[in-house]
């Protein structure tokens, strides 16, 4: 899911943040390792444009680096990083930055990575897969952003409520809503395991506050 080490550790990301402020070019390297590619997907469903979400990914992390001094000073890199690039792409959008916050992504097109492997994901056979991720595109916008953001990017149901301005409960029914549907169309129990809400995140991230 993530390159590197994982983001979502604190200690870790910290212990980055912390090298970073001591003009450690490898470790502020290993944070966009880490952030970069989940960040232009991101920017990409909000701009509708790779080449613009680059560039604004890059701007943020610019930035990062010109006020590296103060990088400990964030609590939550993860959120800020994500809000930083929201932000911008609603700025490039202009015209559209006030209809995109009234309306929180209710008509984009969260484009889907490839699941990490994980020991349950090599249950399911290739074929089955396949189905899912076609399930996965046709759910309704802001439902596979969700789902997009908690199962690919490991998010915590927190990180996301901050990142869309939205509330934990409309979260945690967005995820059922994706659950229901993937299991409908597979077929499958949606008590096993695997297509279980509390599954369809890691375990570390099951907790929502």
């Amino acid at each position: 899911m993530s390159h590197g080490l994982p983001h979502n550790n604190n200690t870790t990301l910290y212990n980055l943040q912390s090298r970073v402020a001591m003009d450690d070019q490898s470790a502020f390297t290993q944070l966009y390792v880490i952030f970069g590619k989940k960040l232009i997907q991101f920017a990409v469903s909000l701009v509708r444009s790779k080449e613009a979400a680059e560039e604004l990914v890059e701007d943020v992390f610019v930035r990062i680096w010109a006020n590296r001094k103060q990088i400990t000073d964030i609590e939550n890199l993860t959120v800020y990083l994500y809000v930083a690039v929201k932000n911008k792409s609603l700025n490039l959008l202009s015209k559209k930055a006030r209809e995109l916050v009234t309306s929180p992504f209710d008509y984009l097109d969260t484009p889907l990575d490839e699941f990490a492997a994980d020991p349950y994901d090599l249950m399911i056979t290739s074929e089955m897969m396949g189905r899912m991720r076609d399930v996965i595109e046709t759910l309704p916008p802001r439902c596979k952003m969700i789902f997009k953001l908690i199962r690919e990017d490991g998010l915590r149901y927190k990180e996301v409520s901050e990142i869309l301005n939205i509330s934990v409960n409309t979260i945690d029914a967005q995820m059922a809503i994706a659950v229901k549907k993937i299991c409908s169309a597979l077929q499958i129990d949606r008590s096993t395991r695997i297509f279980s809400t509390e599954a369809t995140i890691s375990p570390k991230n099951t907790k929502k506050g």
